[in-house]
């Protein structure tokens, strides 16, 4: 798979058994393929767009939200959370700015004597 918002086939594999199988023991209906239901909501999270924009690739809207729903009530994010943060891969890392300095160059003061703000009448 190599669309923008979709999960990658070695991600899929290390996942996709935290997930409910498609098929119920009861039979029925058959379930959506859960990869094709996280590839939908993927692209819902790292779009920021509303569900209701879900391109027409995907299954509908309301069933990819319902699946969504029902997955955040079982608590398998949770799981899916769990087992990622594991491994980590460090593919992508934040610098917080409170630990970072600017060279002194950088730092816009003037050196030599403190200046006065201009201005500002100078007290005797």
């Amino acid at each position: 798979m190599s669309t923008r918002y979709e999960i990658q086939d070695q991600q899929w594999r290390q996942i996709q058994d935290l997930f409910p199988p498609e098929r119920k023991p009861q039979g029925g209906r058959p379930a959506l393929d859960n990869r094709i239901m996280l590839n939908a909501m993927l692209w819902v999270a790292r779009s920021g767009a509303p569900w209701r924009d879900l391109p027409d690739s995907f299954p509908h809207w309301k069933s990819v939200y319902t699946r969504f729903r029902r997955w955040q009530k079982a608590g398998i994010w949770d799981e899916v959370l769990k087992h990622v943060s594991l491994d980590s891969d460090e593919e992508s890392v934040m610098v917080d700015a409170t630990i970072v300095r600017v060279h002194q160059h950088g730092s816009g003061a003037k050196g030599g004597k403190a200046s006065k703000r201009s201005g500002v009448p100078v007290a005797d």
